[in-house]
């Protein structure tokens, strides 16, 4: 496969049963083949598109010394202000040459679990920062709550399997900001060649050059969105489940050309996580003669913690 397929969710929430089982059927086999799809029809308005790039522009245009009031010491980057160079992809020495912020889970009806994650962090520079964010968060959630509705049905299991795992999840909303490029790179990259962690990724940003996915014969494509979809991958931790039924596809966001290096890059992927009690274990249907177990059981918490270990966002 050499693009990426494009869907739209709209036909998944039809009522015409056929436009639902072609989504399902559509969005799985790009899974299986590719691990992306191009998502038209989810549930983000183009006014709140504007206003979150708005606010995040001008969190990141804001002093160093007033974004580094923001960096949190001793949770690992899961909340907050995250500075430039911070985070390295498994297996790399050298830093990404981003930085970004994390807005995390709102729980509102569980208070064990309200404990369990840090608090979201209050930007005060910026009254409105906060209020967008957490909108574009659950228009996301809602999104992506729908899409591993359809991946259950394709994996012949109930339809609102994954519901429980998701809600409340440890899902996190990245906006980054990819700086103009100063001096040369010396083989760091904008984000090095990585799998994400978590369920499935909802990309929004991915309308210009820069994302690449690396299909099954090893080529690197261009992954570029139309201005209404977000690009959906699926995670490690979906794939480990389905016993790399679904692929989690290895990408990356190479430097842009040297005349354009002058020029900031922006995007905003949200990361859906479940609540760390899921077992990943693989999928009892997902396992046969050809296709036999690949990886010992484990949780949601567990391999997430291993993962933040290898990145270096966390200590042993």
């Amino acid at each position: 496969m050499d693009r990426i397929p494009s869907v739209d969710l709209k036909d998944f929430l039809s009522e015409d049963l056929d436009r639902k089982k072609k989504f399902v059927s559509s969005i799985g086999k790009a899974y299986e083949e590719i691990g992306f799809v191009a998502l038209k029809g989810h549930f983000l308005d183009d006014n709140l598109v504007d206003s979150l790039y708005d606010q995040v522009k001008s969190f990141f245009n804001l002093p160093l010394d007033i974004k580094q009031k923001y960096e949190i010491p001793g949770i690992g980057g899961q909340r907050g202000y995250v500075s430039f160079g911070k985070e390295s992809a498994k297996g790399k020495k050298e830093g990404d040459l981003k930085e970004f912020w994390h807005f995390g889970q709102y729980v509102d009806d569980d208070e064990d679990l309200k404990k369990e994650y840090p608090e979201n962090v209050e930007v005060a520079e910026l009254p409105e920062f906060n209020t967008v964010g957490k909108q574009a968060y659950e228009m996301l959630e809602k999104t992506a709550k729908y899409v591993l509705r359809a991946l259950a049905l394709f994996l012949d299991l109930e339809e609102t399997y994954f519901d429980n795992y998701i809600h409340n999840g440890n899902s996190i909303l990245r906006p980054i900001h990819y700086p103009p490029i100063l001096k040369e790179p010396n083989n760091a990259l904008r984000a090095a060649a990585h799998g994400d962690i978590n369920l499935i990724t909802l990309l929004m940003g991915a309308q210009g050059r820069g994302l690449q996915v690396q299909n099954h014969k090893g080529d690197w494509i261009d992954a570029i969105a139309e201005p209404d979809e977000l690009m959906i991958n699926v995670g490690d931790m979906l794939s480990r489940h389905t016993n790399n039924k679904l692929k989690s596809t290895i990408h990356r966001v190479v430097n842009p050309p040297r005349e354009l290096w002058g020029t900031s890059r922006f995007s905003i992927p949200f990361f859906m996580h479940p609540i760390s009690e899921m077992k990943l274990d693989v999928l009892e249907n997902c396992v046969d003669d050809d296709h036999p177990k690949s990886y010992e059981d484990i949780t949601a918490g567990e391999f997430l913690n291993e993962r933040l270990v290898e990145l270096g966002l966390i200590k042993k």
